[in-house]
């Protein structure tokens, strides 16, 4: 686990969450669902952190849609706050980048 994973899942328990106007695209584009999002967000797998990102500290997860599918999605909490928890982007994660697991950059 990691700090910036645990205030996420303690403001997602708390429905303390925001989906970026870009999330909203990128998860239209790639047919995801918020509700499969926030439905496996306690089963994300750290893949990389961003502590130091200038708009607030972000995590990339892997998640699983509804069908057991990976979904990759970037989580964040604003610069110079503590809330919300923000669905920065998500994406259905490419095979050919992407190490088996896709957990790993090729």
């Amino acid at each position: 686990m990691s700090e910036i994973f645990d205030r996420i899942l303690a403001l997602v328990e708390d429905s303390n969450v925001l989906v970026s106007e870009h999330g909203y695209d990128e998860l239209a584009s790639d047919n995801i669902f918020v509700r499969d999002i926030m439905g496996s967000v306690k089963n994300g797998v750290v893949v990389e952190e961003y502590p130091d990102y200038p708009k607030g500290p972000c995590v990339l997860l892997l998640q699983k849609d509804r069908d057991g599918n990976p979904i990759h999605v970037v989580w964040g909490i604003p610069k110079g706050s503590t809330s919300p928890a923000v669905i920065v982007t998500a994406y259905r994660p490419d095979p050919q980048r992407w190490t088996n697991d896709f957990l790993r950059r090729r």
